[in-house]
């Protein structure tokens, strides 16, 4: 595992908005009082949307309202890595996929892509709007290549489709996640090639068996009439 570190530049303080603040009073009250620490995870969670990324000032609030140590916050958000520890970008953060099954789909173009538009990995560009990273497998392998946008997960990428969406996101749009080669979720692309026939699945041509060796049931006790 890498080492995560916070950034060297941090802001001078933290708050919570009125509205991340009530859920995070939502989260405390889900837990005894002697328990309130089990909330550290969904407060460092809503620290990040609020703010893009988790900061040590952050870190130092979530502390203070859960009675933790530091450190012990530190420990959950520098040990998982869906807690970002350093700005990224306002408009898009990408997280591309690096794993073997979109690096055999073409990753290494899609990586090429990022460098041009945004610049290395890791650094938020110029204008504060846009950043990027490389991260291990997402999860949707069938669909590679693909990278995580913000919140959704773009699908079937090629050099120009992930050109476009970041055009898009450039100029205020909001692009449609999922597949970019005109498939619904994880379907085959085209003709259906499996499965096509109903018979195999839905149970009709299922035959009664006997399994060797069952016990035989109990057989029922005659019901006898109630003396009078």
């Amino acid at each position: 595992m890498s080492v995560r570190r916070l950034a060297k530049e941090q802001p001078a303080s933290f708050a919570f908005s009125k509205d991340s603040q009530a859920k995070a009073d939502w989260w405390k009250a889900k837990y005894p009082a002697e328990r309130k620490q089990s909330a550290v995870i969904p407060m460092l969670w809503l620290a990040q949307k609020q703010e893009g990324w988790v900061s040590e000032p952050a870190i130092q609030e979530i502390a203070k309202q859960l009675a933790m140590p530091v450190i012990r916050v530190l420990e959950v958000a520098t040990f998982y890595v869906m807690f970002q520890l350093q700005p990224v970008g306002k408009v898009a953060f990408v997280q591309l996929c690096g794993t073997t099954p979109c690096q055999l789909r073409g990753a290494l173009d899609l990586k090429a892509v990022l460098k041009a538009k945004i610049g290395e990995a890791n650094d938020v560009s110029a204008d504060g709007k846009f950043s990027w990273e490389e991260v291990e497998c997402l999860g949707a392998c069938c669909n590679a290549p693909m990278a995580a946008i913000n919140d959704y997960y773009y699908e079937d990428l090629t050099p120009e489709s992930l050109a476009q969406i970041l055009d898009d996101f450039a100029a205020g749009k909001s692009p449609q996640p999922g597949s970019y080669d005109g498939r619904g979720a994880s379907e085959p692309k085209g003709k259906i090639q499996t499965l096509t026939d109903s018979k195999l699945y839905d149970g009709s041509l299922a035959k009664r068996i006997k399994i060797p060796n069952l016990p035989e049931k109990p057989k029922k006790a005659p019901k006898t009439e109630p003396a009078a």
